[in-house]
């Protein structure tokens, strides 16, 4: 058996580069980056062979690393042994991913070019880069390797996968949020989703000089967080929702004390006090779930200045309009809805299935009363994603919500386009002080070129 190196560590894990191309899993059936998968298997086995199983759990991924590049070396001399393609450094890294990581997938998620992984079952796998999609030549040894990783994945965010449990939502160690469904309701092998984010997240003058918005739309969601309006941001799946509202959090006071509810934690605050609630699954047996509703209803005896919700789907609806109507100004939370107008009818309808016998104008009033502003975010076929319109909860006339958009993009022509209106909460805004703020954000009725698209 080997033992533990000794001495500085020099073992990383690779960073992705240029000279690495004809070793990405993105090369063809020839490639040398293929000649290097089909060499994994045989060094994986023997490396297994030779670690001392209790010492490499001891031992850190860097460490561990070191220790299989001396293992790498002495094998290679091996008359039987493939020739190593590339360099020792890569291919332990490889066997690290076998070992504690996600596999062949590992070199994806390091990639920080890559948003989004798609395992299609045992040989589909897609990614994507700057907003567009494509198949990559990543594949897996057999069904039982792919519900290995599918497996490891699950355990180490304390979630389980199999017959009995076939669908899982985890988060791995970088934040990125993953989805897996097994057989038998995944026909061809597991499916696995990872979406990954910007590590750090981005700030809004960040979002508006890559173009998902005008830097008039930018300085306008600065105000009106500063200023504790109550904001709802809703999208479809995949359009930014999360990206935003964590951005939008980068304009609260560090002095206040934020409650943070999800499924899957993804939200990364740069405040000092926040508390990070996560909800938690049924086990096996089918008891021991914490649902979003409970959390929130636990949030609200924590006293918070704000509370957000990473997503709002069912009965916790009622209970997060609730909290932004009883004292927790400035609160936050993302719904899935196509248009503004979607987005009141949703809420509406969680709260009528929640509710019973509430009649609709009461609905609807506790609705109008407790939202200020609604920014709706789509992506386009071009893969950007883009603040599509920022819209004024302005109140009710007769049965009927009133909403004005404040700005908004027109994708016949491409522009952002600020109204000129004067919000309803202007009043409020100026109060606080930040009047001059506010009007320098809501530019000239008319129309701005997009930027960065």
């Amino acid at each position: 058996m080997v033992g533990p190196i000794r001495g500085r560590r020099s073992f990383q894990f690779p960073k992705r580069t240029e000279d690495d191309a004809e070793t990405s899993p993105q090369t063809t059936e020839e490639s040398p980056g293929n000649r290097f998968e089909t060499i994994v298997p045989w060094y994986h086995a023997r490396v297994l062979e030779g670690l001392d199983s209790q010492t490499a759990a001891t031992l850190d991924e860097a460490d561990l690393g070191n220790l299989i590049i001396s293992i790498l070396h002495r094998l290679e001399t091996a008359a039987d042994a493939p020739p190593i393609a590339g360099s020792h450094e890569m291919l332990a890294t490889r066997l690290v991913d076998e070992m504690r990581g996600l596999g062949p997938l590992g070199p994806l998620v390091r990639d920080p070019d890559v948003s989004d992984i798609m395992v299609n079952g045992l040989e589909s796998v897609y990614v994507e880069r700057g907003g567009r999609l494509s198949e990559v030549d990543v594949q897996f040894r057999d069904v039982d390797h792919l519900t290995h990783i599918a497996q490891r994945i699950a355990q180490n965010a304390g979630r389980r996968i199999d017959e009995l449990s076939p669908m899982c939502d985890a988060r791995l160690d970088d934040g990125s949020r993953v989805n897996i469904i097994a057989p038998p309701l995944a026909i061809d092998g597991a499916a696995i989703s990872i979406r990954r984010f910007r590590k750090g997240g981005f700030t809004i003058a960040e979002l508006a000089r890559l173009g998902a918005m005008h830097p008039g739309m930018a300085a306008f969601l600065e105000v009106v967080t500063k200023a504790r309006l109550n904001i709802v941001v809703s999208g479809g799946t995949g359009s930014g929702k999360t990206t935003l509202l964590n951005a939008l959090s980068g304009h609260i006071g560090f002095e206040e004390r934020v409650v943070t509810l999800e499924d899957a934690a993804e939200l990364s605050l740069m405040q000092p006090h926040v508390v990070r609630l996560e909800t938690r699954p049924p086990s096996s047996e089918g008891v021991g779930e914490i649902p979003m509703r409970d959390l929130l209803k636990n949030a609200l005896r924590m006293r918070p200045d704000r509370i957000i919700v990473g997503e709002v789907r069912g009965p916790e609806a009622l209970d997060a309009l609730q909290a932004m109507n009883t004292g927790h100004p400035g609160s936050m939370f993302t719904v899935h809805a196509n248009t503004p107008r979607d987005t009141l009818s949703r809420l509406e309808y969680l709260v009528m299935m929640e509710s019973g016998e509430m009649p609709l104008s009461a609905i609807r009033n506790q609705v109008v009363s407790a939202v200020d502003l609604i920014v709706q975010v789509a992506r386009f076929r071009d893969g950007v994603r883009r603040v599509t319109a920022i819209t004024d909860v302005a109140g009710l006339e007769g049965d009927v919500t009133v909403l004005e958009d404040v700005w908004s993009f027109d994708p016949t022509d491409g522009r952002f386009k600020s109204s000129g209106n004067r919000p309803s909460f202007t009043d409020r805004i100026e109060e606080l002080g930040f009047g001059d703020e506010l009007r320098a954000s809501l530019g000239r009725p008319g129309s701005a070129v997009a930027t960065g698209t």
